[in-house]
């Protein structure tokens, strides 16, 4: 077996026909095929049934594609780092970020990531939930992943500072006119919340428990961005991370009372590579206090 039928494989699966697969990977038609039966000969399986609507991966197929896609990683990694350790870094660089957190730090971290590194690929994933983020983990196509600290942070994770929240308020109410919101004056506030299993509606949850507030529900959002726009124009309140708040909309927003902050961590995947490397020193370095991500707003 070989890294080009794992590539191949893969390229059948996500394109559903040999024919679209060829395309995608600029090759003939023919030698996918040659190199798919190959593999089954060699495997002693099926890997794809026919049906009218296309090639689908049996049971066993989506078992072996799993491992296959893990291989076919983890050979990509090699090459560039080995290119890597002669000056040239090339390849991909996957990240996934729970919505919400590092939105202000990020960008400039791969920002200079790249001016270091200009032929390197960088994949950003924004997922809402820790359980698509463990997913993707699982999988092995995660270099590195952005996350809010959780009970079941693993111990190797990297603090990175903590990300002060901030609630948003609709244009002319009541309470902009004080510097720092007290969270009990938002009862019988409705909530613009998140998808239930995000981290953002976790957080939501909690604050709202710990202070006794009733989680009246206006509109559930999977976007920051959204749920600031729409508190802003009146459906209800939201809270977020300060740092995650979009340009023009800092008069309707105010930092609380207690204050609300969550930790941030940044998961690398093990074995890392220098990219990976000099993403997390990056993070390190941006200002991830709170006064810093007040600035915007205050």
């Amino acid at each position: 077996m070989s890294l080009r039928q794992y590539e191949y494989a893969l390229a059948v699966a996500e394109e559903g026909s040999v024919t679209a697969a060829a395309e995608l990977l600029h090759v003939a038609q023919p030698s996918v095929s040659q190199q798919i039966r190959g593999l089954e000969r060699e495997l002693g399986v099926e890997l794809f049934a026919r049906t009218p609507t296309g090639l689908v991966p049996t049971v066993v197929g989506r078992a072996f594609l799993r491992e296959a896609e893990v291989a076919v990683n983890a050979a990509r990694r090699a090459r560039a780092t080995a290119r890597a350790g002669a000056g040239e870094l090339v390849g991909e660089l996957v990240v996934a970020v729970q919505m919400g957190f590092g939105t202000r730090q990020l960008p400039g971290a791969l920002r200079v990531l790249r001016r270091r590194f200009p032929r390197l690929e960088i994949t950003v994933f924004e997922e809402p939930s820790s359980a698509e983020l463990e997913r993707l983990c699982r999988r092995g196509v995660l270099d590195l992943a952005l996350m809010a600290a959780c009970e079941r942070t693993p111990a190797d994770a990297h603090h990175l500072g903590d990300e002060e929240f901030a609630v948003v308020l609709g244009a002319g109410h009541r309470l902009l006119a004080a510097d720092r919101v007290e969270l009990r004056a938002l009862e019988g506030e409705p909530w613009v919340r998140f998808d239930r299993d995000s981290a953002l509606d976790g957080v939501l949850l909690t604050v709202l428990r710990d202070n006794e507030l009733p989680p009246v529900t206006a509109a559930r959002v999977s976007q920051t961005a959204t749920a600031v726009r729409w508190a802003a124009h009146g459906l209800g309140v939201t809270l977020v991370p300060a740092s995650a708040v979009p340009h023009g909309y800092e008069d309707v927003v105010r930092p609380v009372s207690p204050a609300v902050s969550q930790p941030v961590i940044a998961v690398v995947r093990r074995g890392a590579g220098p990219a990976e490397t000099a993403l997390l020193e990056l993070l390190r370095q941006e200002n991830w206090s709170g006064t810093a991500a007040f600035s915007r707003v205050s």
